[in-house]
């Protein structure tokens, strides 16, 4: 009867390590995937606003041709494409965090990371994530900036212009 009894435990035990629940299918799983989406959506927007961006400075080089090399609208000018390369390096960083964020939700389901794993890592994208956006707003706030202060200007230019024509 001993036998049986501890035959009895170890198939119970195996019984209950074959039926182990599938890992996509653990609500924290099913969690991390529908962040991951916003995740997404946050990349795209983030790419959408560089590509703004882009085209601004390509407009405001081009304002800058109709006026005199004036310094300040050239110091404008770097300031502006300093702050297009910064936030093209964030864009590239969010990209391979997006990439990376995949290959966890790809081991998980693969049984090759636990659950507590793949939580904890998770975790540690999404605060990078999320500190990717504050830098992101930073930089789309300064990108208001510099733009809004050089349309200013080249309108006050415009307007000196004009005076300087009609004294004349």
């Amino acid at each position: 009867m001993k036998t049986f009894s501890k035959l009895t435990v170890i198939a119970t035990v195996l019984l209950f390590v074959s039926c182990k629940q599938n890992p996509a299918e653990a609500p924290e799983h099913k969690a991390m995937v529908s962040e991951h989406s916003v995740m997404e959506e946050s990349h795209n927007k983030m790419e959408a606003e560089h590509n703004a961006m882009k085209d601004d400075h390509q407009q405001m080089e081009a304002a800058h041709k109709t006026i005199e090399n004036d310094s300040i609208h050239l110091l404008t000018e770097k300031n502006h494409k300093a702050l297009l390369s910064k936030h093209n390096e964030l864009i590239t960083a969010h990209d391979a965090l997006m990439k990376k964020h995949a290959e966890l939700e790809t081991k998980h389901t693969a049984g090759e990371i636990t659950l507590e794993q793949m939580t904890k890592e998770h975790e540690s994208m999404k605060a990078e994530h999320e500190n990717m956006e504050k830098e992101h707003k930073s930089i789309t706030a300064e990108h208001k900036r510099i733009t809004e202060e050089d349309q200013k200007m080249i309108k006050e230019d415009k307007e000196k212009a004009a005076k300087e024509n009609s004294d004349q």
